[in-house]
């Protein structure tokens, strides 16, 4: 009953439309929620756990606050205030840690500055966002919790990017993850992704903080944990759950944030001033280019660009990667006049099958590059060991037919023949052949 119930709620969905990191990976987020209409749902009274199987569940869901669907007037030029207005998620109270996590920002007051200076390119889109939905606006504070609103954050459970997917549940909500992109880093897409999970889980659990919980641990480690406090005779509440110690200060966390946000006066603390104005827009582009040389189009520093633009996982934009530039208004104009104005080429790279037997270092000697910097090109650990075939990418300018004095190369007989592991970058979308949509396998 509850997957049909949560199958029910997505269709609707769609219809309308550190302490910061991950210590552990949360449960697998069942594809229910990325793909509910296409997911078949278990037995009444079932719900499938991470392996698959499926575990005996109450069909009694709480009582739930519904998600606000009005509109959020804009009352000033203030972000800040734009977003306390939207706040919609009860307190957490009686919990000691949200005190400990206000006294830690006092303890460093330039740290939630910081912190929020480097969130303000964000937050008027995912406010923006969230009031598009109808949800809460303190959930444009999560990233704080979540990855510092840093989108190239990186966790030891491999989770990316502002909302830290881990690579299953970026693939269940349909991110790319390939050998050119990460859409887990990439701004709109991840906030889009972020946001229809927390709907999922919010319409299952009918409470917020259960919510929150879930999409830190899992809707289904959530569920479980209920249900225990249920048969046994205890509170079913946030704070009455046993769960994993990064689950039970994850909440807390943000309700500091949101109360630090509601008054940063009181705790004397500074928020940094945030106009109420979009702080990017889109641009649209058919060529696939050099991250680099969109950057200097953009007339923006390369770490400034691809702080809105940090899915890419080489220096290469690709072609067949359907996804626009974001940049600040007044870049976007410089980027527009100076693409019209360039008559060159737009690529200075080109990709290279690693023979047989080759190693880096042997390449790059070869090609005469430094092997750092072809490590770096393309995304290589100092030791890693490279199968025959494997596509690199190098400098357009380099004789790639230069010979590779190898140990397999050495042996009479032995011809390299490889294919490559990555397309050529598509310098138009027309050219590209689209990848097939693969249809995910349901998990639980």
């Amino acid at each position: 009953m509850i997957s049909r119930l949560l199958t029910a709620s997505l269709s609707l969905l769609c219809l309308c439309g550190s302490p910061f990191l991950h210590a552990a990976e949360p449960e697998t987020v069942s594809l229910q929620f990325a793909n509910a209409l296409t997911a078949p749902a278990p037995a009444v009274g079932t719900t499938a756990n991470s392996e698959g199987a499926s575990t005996p569940v109450t069909t009694e869901l709480p009582q739930r606050t519904p998600i606000n669907t009005g509109a959020h007037a804009k009352a000033s030029s203030d972000l800040w205030d734009r977003i306390r207005k939207g706040f919609g998620i009860p307190n957490l109270v009686d919990n000691p840690n949200v005190d400990r996590h206000i006294a830690a920002f006092q303890a460093r007051p330039q740290a939630i500055t910081n912190l929020m200076e480097r969130g303000s390119k964000y937050l008027y889109h995912i406010v923006s966002e969230l009031e598009a939905r109808g949800m809460p606006t303190e959930l444009a504070l999560l990233p704080l919790v979540e990855s510092a609103y840093n989108p190239m954050a990186f966790s030891p459970a491999k989770a990316a990017g502002l909302w830290q997917f881990i690579p299953s549940t970026g693939r269940d909500f349909r991110l790319q993850q390939n050998w050119w992109v990460d859409e887990r880093r990439d701004v709109l897409a991840s906030t889009a992704a972020a946001l229809t999970y927390l709907q999922a889980v919010y319409e299952l659990q009918g409470d917020w903080h259960l919510a929150l919980a879930s999409y830190n641990w899992g809707e289904n480690a959530v569920l479980r944990a209920v249900n225990s406090n249920r048969n046994a005779g205890r509170p079913t509440d946030y704070n009455s759950l046993r769960m994993p110690k990064e689950t039970a200060q994850y909440v807390p966390k943000l309700q500091a944030v949101k109360m630090i946000v509601a008054n940063p006066e009181r705790y004397g603390l500074r928020l940094p001033p945030i106009p109420d104005e979009p702080y990017f827009v889109t641009v649209e582009r058919d060529q696939g280019m050099d991250v680099a040389l969109a950057a200097k189009f953009a007339e923006m520093p390369l770490n400034e660009f691809l702080a809105l633009n940090p899915a890419y996982n080489r220096p290469i934009i690709p072609g067949n990667h359907d996804a626009d530039l974001i940049l600040p208004v007044d870049n976007a104009r410089k980027f527009s006049e100076n693409f019209a104005a360039h008559g060159g080429p737009l690529l200075s790279w080109k990709t290279y099958s690693l023979p047989r037997g080759a190693r880096v270092e042997q390449v790059a000697q070869s090609l005469k590059l430094s092997p750092d910097a072809l490590r770096s090109a393309n995304g290589l650990p100092p030791r890693a060991k490279l199968a025959a075939g494997y596509t690199l990418l190098v400098p357009h300018a380099t004789d790639i037919t230069a010979p590779i004095e190898t140990a397999e190369t050495s042996k009479p007989g032995v011809q390299n023949k490889s294919s490559s592991r990555a397309p050529s970058p598509a310098l138009n979308k027309a050219a590209a052949r689209a990848p097939a949509k693969k249809t995910p396998t349901r998990r639980g």
